[in-house]
């Protein structure tokens, strides 16, 4: 999986939009940031940046420890920050999602969206 994957799963959610943020592609429904996809460096990690709730946050960090790369002061507030490459394919497609349902309205949610 790659940042175009993570592009494809968030837009594919009702709603979802795509806006820059900080010269960074951030994925918003209704205005609220879900995704953000940090630039890609030459040989580095391939990140993207998800609003996980706080439990899910630990469990990966639990879990899959080396896939976790900390966002300094913007580790808080369920801010996590991944490296796509270490982490399972369906398993970050299920976190993408799960990211839009954090701050997607709950009318979006109880209409049998995502």
């Amino acid at each position: 999986m790659n940042q175009s994957d993570i592009r494809a799963i968030a837009l594919s959610l009702p709603e979802a939009q795509e806006h820059p943020h900080f010269d960074r592609p951030s994925f918003r429904v209704r205005g609220k940031i879900f995704v953000t996809l940090p630039p890609v460096t030459e040989g580095g990690p391939k990140l993207v940046v998800l609003k996980l709730p706080e439990l899910v946050k630990e469990s990966l960090q639990q879990t899959d420890a080396g896939a976790v790369v900390s966002l300094g002061n913007w580790d808080k507030g369920g801010w996590t920050q991944l490296d796509i490459g270490r982490m399972d394919e369906d398993k970050m497609a299920d976190l993408v999602r799960l990211a839009w349902r954090q701050v997607a309205p709950k009318k979006l949610l109880t209409g049998g969206m995502a």
